[in-house]
């Protein structure tokens, strides 16, 4: 490799609070045309009659395979250092599993 491959290339980013805080999503669904994928991230809580994306993503192919990619080696650093994820069966889950009494 020559030096100029090897250097990193830093840049600045910048997170505003409310992004900073994030956004809790327990349901992602995923499509694509030939020229982007549109990823939305869902929240789906116990008792509401409606599920309601939080956020939309739209990546290019070239991004969604790096971001694919990027999620299959932090899973294996996780799962090395935490144990195995187990995967839940398919389908969405309706029923949380808690029942709240006041």
């Amino acid at each position: 490799m020559s030096e100029n491959n090897q250097e990193q290339k830093n840049f600045d980013i910048e997170i505003n609070n409310e992004t900073a805080s994030g956004t809790y999503s327990n349901l992602a669904l995923i499509n694509h045309s030939n020229t982007e994928f549109v990823v939305d991230f869902i929240q789906m809580l116990p008792g509401m009659p409606k599920a309601q994306v939080k956020s939309r993503i739209i990546l290019t192919p070239h991004h969604a395979k790096r971001l694919a990619g990027a999620l299959i080696d932090n899973i294996n650093k996780f799962e090395a250092q935490f144990g195995e994820v187990k995967e839940q069966e398919q389908g969405v889950p309706m029923n949380f599993g808690t029942k709240g009494e006041a």
